[in-house]
């Protein structure tokens, strides 16, 4: 079990680093981000070692990263660009669409035509 979590602290914080090298604006500090992978990637194999037992290393050693990973995942911020709407906010509808039909309030009756 010591060699388990030695090696899915590693993988941890190598993975955290790569993701911390490659994504520099889009995550936090990179003390966070390292303790993130790393503790995270124990975590997962403690919990993959409870549900397998011993004897699956490398079976642990996946699930350790895939759980770093989904930790690391959750620090991204999105990134600094604005997003475009599609169209403004109470602007018209595109072209095409059929016009909006507002619902009769609860107490008037609809008109009658004629």
């Amino acid at each position: 079990m010591f060699l388990e979590a030695l090696g899915s602290a590693l993988l941890g914080l190598a993975l955290a680093w790569a993701a911390a090298h490659r994504l520099p604006d889009r995550l936090p500090a990179r003390r966070t981000v390292l303790l993130t992978g790393a503790l995270g990637a124990v975590f997962g194999a403690l919990v993959t070692h409870g549900a397998l037992g011993p004897g699956h290393f490398l079976a642990t050693l996946v699930g350790a990263v895939a759980v770093a990973a989904v930790l690391l995942s959750l620090l991204v911020r999105p990134a600094a660009r604005r997003l475009r709407r599609s169209s403004p906010a109470g602007g018209r509808p595109p072209r095409g669409a059929p016009p909006a039909r507002s619902a009769p309030s609860a107490g008037r009756r609809p008109r009658s035509a004629g």
